[in-house]
C-alpha cells in the first residue's frame, strides 16, 4: 500500500520544480530568437533565390556566394536550436522525475543530477553554435576597408 504524499512534500517538490521551470522559460526565449534568426536568414535565401535566374554574371556569384554563407548561418542555428530543444526535453524530464520519485517513492536524485547536467551541456553546445551563426552574420555585413577608403574618396569636395 502506498501512502499518499502529504502537503507539504508536495509543496517542497514544487519549490524543487521552481528552478528547472525558470530554467525552461529561458531556453524557450533562446528558442524564439533562434527562431527569427532562422526566418531572417531563410526570407533573405528566398529573395536570393529568386534574384538569381535574372541576375547578371557578376551579380549571380555575389549572390552565390552570400547564398553559401547563409547555408552555413542555417546548418549552426538548426543545431543550435534541435540542442535547445532537447535541453528544454531533459529539463521537463527532470521535472516529471522530481514529481514521480515523490509519487512513486523511488530515489531519483541521480537520474535528476544527471538529466540536468546533460541538459545544461546541451544547452552550453546550442550557445556555442548561436554564436557561431552570430558571428558569421556580422562577418559578412562588415564593410570592407576598400569600400570605406572609396568611399572616403567619393566625399572630398570638389573645385
Amino acid at each position: 500500500m502506498t501512502v499518499a504524499p502529504l502537503p507539504s512534500d508536495i509543496a517542497h517538490i514544487i519549490q524543487l520544480a521552481i528552478a528547472p521551470v525558470f530554467t525552461l522559460a529561458g531556453i524557450g526565449a533562446l528558442l524564439n530568437v533562434m527562431a527569427n534568426r532562422l526566418a531572417r536568414v531563410v526570407d533573405r535565401w528566398r529573395a536570393l533565390e529568386s534574384e538569381l535566374p535574372s541576375a547578371n554574371d557578376v551579380t549571380s556569384r555575389t549572390h552565390v556566394i552570400e547564398l553559401g554563407v547563409l547555408d552555413k548561418r542555417m546548418v549552426h542555428i538548426h543545431r543550435a536550436i534541435a540542442l535547445c530543444t532537447l535541453a528544454a526535453l531533459m529539463i521537463c524530464l527532470v521535472i516529471i522525475l522530481l514529481f514521480a520519485g515523490q509519487l512513486i517513492l523511488i530515489p531519483v536524485a541521480t537520474a535528476v543530477s544527471i538529466l540536468f547536467v546533460v541538459s545544461m551541456s546541451l544547452l552550453v553546445v546550442a550557445l556555442v553554435s548561436f554564436y557561431i551563426e552570430v558571428r558569421i552574420a556580422s562577418r559578412i555585413l562588415r564593410v570592407t576597408r576598400a569600400v570605406l577608403e572609396a568611399g572616403k574618396l567619393d566625399s572630398t569636395p570638389r573645385r
